[in-house]
């Protein structure tokens, strides 16, 4: 049973307001070396969560009701336009229609943020304006980030100074397939501080890394340089969030906050759709990193369709019906 008796904790968004920010710590080669994946080991344990994990009736809409709170809502097309943007920041402050959320005793819940690319920072924050939603942004060179370096870090710059409040990095792919953690660590480093206070998620697009261990290996560098979030995936790549890289990933950040004292956050992001899965993920964090991570300033879901399943899985849970999706549309 995933149930929990921890009582209900406000809504914060950052963990800057709740949590000693994650200030990095110089690069430990022995230790990043030290990090290892057991392949068949992780995914025997990955595979056996989905079929022993069922959540039926007023837990199983609690636990969408937190899954809805951790979504980063994204919009990362090359047709965004203002009006798209401020439909989906109405959606944030909003997510479920209000007949729903006052049946469940939710009024007031909102999405953790709101992920755009530079050009839409503008009207994702006037659309915000007074919600307490922060406004995320992809940068330096997002997806594949291979624009020049200087190029990365004006961009990471002009999306703080147009009211970003968390900026999604994506590091050079090559410096982990060729083992360059120094190269890896000094970027992000550089990343990190080119943020300010704008708290910086490391994207470390798992599915071109290659292997598990390097992984591993490059989750925690990022953590030792600063990062205040680690998250899978741009969306854009062939593989996206998977439960054994997570696993890897929250297994990185459960041994950096061991033996720093400081928590890092965990992302998924790309394909993760349904709401069945939602609680899959919730149900590994609270299994491996515990009851603290369960919150948006320490977990996001990347995610521009799983708000409209969960909403219809709502729907039913009031209604006793399943509507159609294109009743719940996000945009």
């Amino acid at each position: 049973m995933l149930e929990t008796t921890e009582a209900p904790m406000t809504v914060t968004h950052l963990p800057q307001t709740t949590e000693p920010r994650n200030p990095g710590m110089p690069l430990d080669m022995e230790r990043v070396m030290r990090s290892r994946a057991n392949r068949s080991a992780i995914e025997r344990r990955a595979s056996s969560l989905p079929g022993r994990r069922s959540l039926k009736k007023d837990f199983q809409a609690a636990w969408l009701a937190r899954a809805i709170s951790c979504i980063d809502l994204t919009t990362l097309a090359g047709d965004d336009t203002p009006g798209r943007v401020a439909r989906l920041c109405a959606k944030a402050k909003q997510p479920v229609r209000e007949d729903l959320l006052e049946a469940l005793g939710l009024e007031g819940l909102t999405t953790g943020a709101v992920c755009v690319y530079h050009d839409m920072i503008g009207p994702a924050v006037r659309a915000l304006q007074g919600s307490g939603i922060p406004v995320a942004a992809v940068s330096t060179g997002f997806p594949a980030g291979l624009s020049p370096f200087p190029l990365r870090l004006a961009e990471i710059g002009e999306s703080v100074k147009a009211g970003a409040r968390e900026i999604d990095i994506v590091i050079s792919r090559r410096r982990v397939l060729t083992g360059d953690w120094e190269g890896l660590y000094d970027e992000m480093r550089q990343f990190r501080e080119a943020c300010g206070e704008a708290h910086v998620k490391a994207i470390l697009a798992t599915g071109e890394l290659g292997t598990l261990q390097n992984v591993a290996r490059a989750s925690m560098v990022c953590m030792m340089a600063g990062a205040d979030f680690i998250k899978t995936s741009t969306g854009k790549e062939s593989v996206n969030a998977t439960l054994p890289v997570s696993l890897v990933m929250m297994r990185a950040i459960r041994e950096y906050h061991e033996e720093t004292g400081y928590r890092v956050g965990y992302k998924p992001a790309g394909g993760i759709s349904k709401a069945k899965d939602a609680i899959t993920y919730l149900a590994l964090v609270k299994e491996e990193l515990g009851d603290r991570w369960l919150r948006p300033d320490l977990f996001r879901f990347g995610a521009s369709s799983l708000l409209g399943d969960i909403e219809r899985q709502l729907e039913h849970h009031v209604t006793g019906a399943y509507s159609a999706s294109w009743r719940h549309a996000i945009g």
